[in-house]
């Protein structure tokens, strides 16, 4: 809600882009359909009209509908205020827990499981920046280069998805995650110089951290065994582990310890030819110097 000129402006559709609900997300239906079926008991129970809620909430009589019918994912602060107006003691905005993860793809919320769960996390990135490590505006950019091009509000909905997977490096006990990634995509001035150039900080910072672990595989390296594609593997606490590489077992996900042993052994040879940890730390920031 704002206020220009002694009027008062009220959020709508417009200001609020990538809030819709994927049809195809059964679960997600599920939430924001029993979230807004919840909204609405209680509202009509407070004898509040949907126009007169919404102005005191700060959203117009058509976000209202739309929220209470299960069309629109719900913000933070549409829960708070609701809250706090419809004298809820905490319930309605308590369900953001469940709300926030129906914003973000299906397969991205099951990945992002896989990120949580995992106390080691081997990447081997080709073609760009690993998600994990990109800031918002680089992924953005990402998305927005995309052929057929995805619609604005896709395009910030993938980018918050992937910025919360980020959220394992703030667990109180992070997963040992290392990352080896080739040269050329750290040349590529995605999204332009200053983009180009945050994107190049950002990995200096991600490297400092003492879980993370950054290797860069130099152009004028000899041919290894990552040049099929990308390669991600993942371990859990219970012993168990779950890979995945473009150039091997059709690119599905694998969870047979032969299988495994494979990705392992491509993996470490990667690792072994790739610049050391120090040494990547340095050729990053000497490409930043070249900026």
């Amino acid at each position: 809600m704002s206020v220009d000129g002694g009027a008062v402006r009220l959020k709508s559709e417009a200001d609020e882009p990538g809030w819709e609900v994927d049809p195809d997300d059964e679960w997600g239906v599920a939430v924001i359909a029993t979230v807004g079926r919840q909204l609405k008991l209680r509202r009509e129970a407070a004898g509040l009209r949907a126009a007169e809620f919404g102005r005191l909430i700060g959203y117009s009589e058509d976000m209202v509908y739309k929220i209470e019918s299960g069309k629109r994912i719900p913000r933070q602060d549409y829960l708070v205020a609701a809250d706090q107006v419809l004298n809820a003691g905490g319930l309605i905005a308590a369900t953001w827990e469940d709300v926030k993860k129906v914003r973000y793809p299906k397969r991205v919320r099951e990945l992002a499981k896989l990120e949580a769960q995992a106390v080691e996390i081997g990447v081997y990135e080709c073609n760009s920046v690993h998600g994990l490590l990109q800031t918002s505006d680089h992924a953005r950019a990402l998305f927005e280069a995309a052929q057929p091009p995805y619609r604005p509000d896709d395009v910030e909905r993938m980018v918050a998805a992937r910025l919360a997977r980020q959220s394992i490096f703030e667990r109180d006990v992070a997963p040992s995650v290392h990352f080896v990634m080739e040269e050329t995509p750290l040349r590529r001035p995605v999204g332009g110089t200053m983009v180009w150039r945050r994107q190049l900080e950002h990995l200096l910072e991600a490297g400092q951290l003492r879980n993370v672990t950054l290797q860069v595989m130099p152009t004028n390296t000899e041919a290894h065994p990552g040049l099929d594609g990308k390669i991600e593997l993942l371990k859990f606490p219970d012993g168990t582990a779950v890979g995945r590489s473009d150039g091997a077992f059709n690119g599905r996900p694998i969870t047979d310890p032969k299988q495994l042993r494979i990705l392992e052994l491509r993996y470490g040879t990667i690792r072994a030819q790739a610049l050391s940890p120090r040494e990547s730390l340095a050729f990053i920031e000497q490409l930043l110097g070249e900026t």
